[in-house]
């Protein structure tokens, strides 16, 4: 009688053959999973970079097979060296595995412009989302709980995610493994996005190869030691793989396309929330084209003025008719306004002051021009996604491992890094012309409604 295969292999374009266990196939198989196929990873770059159209579910894959990849060294480091280690037995790698594989299962459509960037929405990762997508309601909860790993892989994901602490109380390696400054999810998407928006990025995967779990405090950590002298060449792969995080931040997740994009697209989430012709949870259960389709329907049942607006937006984005920037208002020359701002025009609930402060723009161009535009006000959150270098080291000399970001000092470059983060913060003002006369006019008028705001965006011949 021949024995039932253990394992599928699929073929991946970034990391080749990917070895899946019966068990991690059947939750691939289920609608919420399967869902993950329809949702870009990295949503309207695509705008920018033609080919970057992979994934959640593809990235899900990879970093289920990074997570193996990162136990498969924790192991062989502990057999290697066993004083102050722990291993990751099989049961628990079992639940790690499938945690990496779900980590993302509760991403809406445009995500991270409509929850992070723009804050109209809690984000995907809170507890409450988790329990929905998780719950014995649904096909992957019953899947979890024919597997038996239910309650784990909750309490693996929110604990990634820093949500409060639920009834089982777990290791922290657990979802560290997956969710630390540097981890399986991490190594996976720097490597998938480079690989599809054909910029060229120098990451070793190697640097999983270099980690431990600390026996005190449960903390999976980097060591940094040998024979007492600090190991340059892992500190710098290390440092190496964070300035290709920000790099990515820089040249991609924050292009100003992709913003302006993003903008379109979530100023229509919200007109329809506002207007009542949307409630949240019903885009928990789409893709990117069904909210696409879905917004298209539900602008009409807006007031008129509302309406006229929420469509030109679906159009626009759907066309990829981007609205120009006016106004650039970064961080670096405006520090001391942008807790002002974020406090104004960020927070969930400031709809009204977003909406007041862009009629009165659109109104005085109209007055001074008689043309009639659309203009939008973008103010993401302060910190936008900033991680610092939480991630555990052994630091020689010390008994104790630490969080890579209390180095700084000692390593000049995180401090830089943490300093380049911030400075990627813009505020910016959009409008639906390519006319550069009219672009200048909305700046004009725009600056006056930002007292105190350094704009340093030149309009030139071509808008």
């Amino acid at each position: 009688m021949t024995a039932p295969k253990r394992y599928s292999v699929l073929r991946d374009p970034v990391h080749g053959d990917i070895y899946l266990s019966h068990e991690e196939i059947t939750l691939l198989d289920t609608p919420e999973l399967q869902r993950l196929r329809g949702i870009q990873q990295l949503g309207a770059a695509s705008y920018v970079y033609p080919g970057a159209v992979h994934t959640r579910f593809d990235h899900s894959i990879g970093t289920l097979h990074c997570t193996h990849k990162l136990i498969e060294a924790i192991n062989r480091n502990f057999e290697l060296d066993a004083r102050g280690c722990l291993s990751v037995g099989e049961e628990e790698a079992r639940v790690i595995r499938a945690a990496a594989l779900l980590h993302d299962v509760t991403h809406i459509p445009y995500g991270h412009n409509i929850e992070d960037q723009t804050g109209l929405l809690e984000r995907h990762d809170s507890q409450a989302r988790y329990e929905d997508m998780l719950s014995p309601r649904r096909e992957l909860g019953r899947a979890l709980d024919r597997l038996g790993m239910r309650r784990d892989v909750f309490a693996i994901l929110c604990a990634a995610a820093g949500a409060p602490a639920t009834e089982r109380a777990i290791p922290p390696y657990w979802s560290q493994i997956l969710s630390d400054t540097i981890c399986s999810d991490l190594i996976d998407y720097l490597l998938r996005d480079a690989y599809f928006t054909g910029l060229k990025l120098q990451v070793d995967p190697r640097v999983l190869s270099y980690f431990r779990i600390e026996r005190a405090g449960g903390n999976l950590c980097i060591d940094l030691a040998k024979r007492e002298l600090l190991r340059e060449d892992i500190l710098s792969e290390v440092v190496r793989l964070l300035e290709a995080r920000y790099y990515f931040s820089e040249r991609v997740y924050y292009h100003h396309a992709k913003v302006a994009a993003g903008a379109l697209l979530a100023r229509a989430v919200e007109l329809c929330l506002q207007g009542n012709a949307l409630q949240p949870a019903e885009l928990y259960d789409l893709t990117d084209a069904s909210l696409r389709a879905l917004l298209a329907e539900r602008v009409q049942k807006l007031a008129p003025a509302a309406r006229k607006r929420g469509a030109h937006l679906v159009s626009c984005f759907s066309e990829r008719r981007l609205y120009k920037r006016a106004c650039v208002f970064p961080r670096y020359e405006n520090a001391a306004v942008q807790d002002e701002l974020v406090a104004k025009y960020f927070a969930r609930g400031r709809h009204a002051e977003r909406a007041a402060v862009e009629a009165r723009i659109a109104d005085l161009v109209r007055f001074a021009t008689g043309r009639e535009l659309d203009v939008l006000v973008y103010c993401p959150a302060a910190r936008m996604q900033l991680k610092e270098a939480h991630t555990h080291v052994r630091w020689p000399g010390e008994s104790t491992v630490r969080p890579l970001s209390e180095k700084a000092e000692r390593v000049p470059r995180l401090a830089d890094l943490e300093r380049s983060y911030r400075d990627l913060w813009k505020f910016y003002v959009f409008a639906d012309t390519r006319d550069p006369a009219l672009l200048r006019r909305v700046q004009q008028i725009a600056l006056a409604e930002f007292p105190g705001a350094v704009n340093v965006y030149r309009i030139d011949a071509e808008g």
